[in-house]
């Protein structure tokens, strides 16, 4: 009786700490990237190569996440954006989702990623957005200068935005948030940039037609922010999270027509980040003193991740070149004069006659 007492008392703790925990959304994908059923954990500081490897791009670790299925070779999204929700554990969406547990879920940025997509398609200049309002964070490359210009970044931008025509205070129900309080401001904020990227995309059609890949990654505080002021059990919490919710759906929804449904959302949401993401540094002496530690044993210096690919490309295209050498050298060796070009024959005979 005692057994089974604690087996069951220790399966509903599991069970509850997997309805509480992280988790990875993919509202919309393409046919082509396949997303598997099931409750496989995913590492937050996998989520850039995840991203990655969902935009066609390699990774220089293998991911071991048996959640994605491998693709087609040619074919790859138009478009890829992915939100960080902080606050709030899950968000429960309309329509049908692929979510996945959130394992470590430490700070992490899609840098390595807008850093490849521009060094590939440079010359495309391909939209590249990365935003978070509460932090007035803002990053774009390429065609995002000209069509995000008149996107508002700073609080104060925003805030200003949300008195304006078209602003989300006047298109949905705000039940208990309040339009004065500056915590409930924040949040609504947030939904404003979700409807203004959407709306200056519809505007701009013409960057879904081209063939480089963007890429768009928002991270949103507004929630975390509620749940301080409120209270997590508070019915304006409910009220944010179900308006967040759908929101992100509508902006699912509106990329996915705009690219013809080649476009991958996913949603990222996060209680709290388990460390702050830092900058790390260390002094001139520490350095030298670790270089001295790491080469006490004369130890080889680590060969990069591409050393292989063109170590095997100048290996082959050697031995190709050597035996193009020695195969040409030893026919003209042995070249027949009677089988040379007609000029050779003929001067030979004028030769002859002289």
């Amino acid at each position: 009786m005692f057994t089974t007492s604690v087996f069951l008392t220790a399966t509903f703790v599991c069970c509850a700490a997997g309805i509480a925990a992280d988790q990875l959304t993919v509202l919309q994908a393409p046919q082509y990237v396949t997303f598997r059923e099931g409750r496989w954990p995913i590492s937050g500081e996998k989520v850039p190569d995840l991203v990655a490897l969902t935009m066609g791009f390699s990774v220089q670790e293998d991911l071991g996440w048996p959640g994605l299925q491998v693709g087609p070779l040619f074919e790859r999204p138009r478009a890829t954006a992915l939100v960080v929700v902080r606050g709030v554990n899950s968000l429960e969406f309309s329509q049908s989702s692929m979510s996945y547990p959130l394992e470590h879920p430490v700070p992490f940025t899609l840098d390595s990623v807008s850093n490849t997509v521009h060094t590939l398609f440079v010359d495309d200049t391909p939209v590249v957005l990365q935003l978070a309002p509460s932090e007035e964070r803002l990053y774009m490359v390429g065609k995002a200068n000209a069509v995000f210009e008149d996107l508002p970044v700073t609080l104060q931008q925003i805030k200003g935005r949300l008195s304006q025509e078209g602003s989300v205070l006047n298109s949905m129900p705000l039940n208990s948030l309040s339009r004065s309080n500056e915590v409930d401001l924040l949040f609504l904020s947030e939904v404003q940039v979700l409807h203004d990227i959407a709306a200056l995309l519809l505007r701009h059609r013409h960057l879904a037609k081209d063939h480089s890949p963007d890429l768009y990654s928002l991270e949103f505080a507004g929630l975390e922010e509620i749940s301080r002021q409120y209270g997590m059990d508070s019915q304006q919490f409910q009220d944010a999270a179900k308006i967040l919710a759908e929101a992100l759906q509508k902006f699912a929804e509106d990329l996915s027509s705009i690219y013809s449904s080649n476009a991958v959302v996913e949603v990222v949401t996060v209680k709290t980040f388990e460390t702050a993401l830092t900058r790390k540094s260390r002094s001139i002496l520490q350095s030298r003193q670790s270089e001295n530690e790491d080469n006490k044993f004369n130890l080889a210096y680590k060969y990069d991740f591409d050393y292989a690919v063109i170590f095997n490309i100048v290996l082959w295209l050697m031995i190709g070149l050597v035996l193009a050498v020695i195969v040409i050298a030893y026919n003209l060796w042995n070249m027949d004069p009677g089988y040379d070009s007609i000029i050779y024959r003929m001067t030979n005979q004028k030769i002859r006659l002289d």
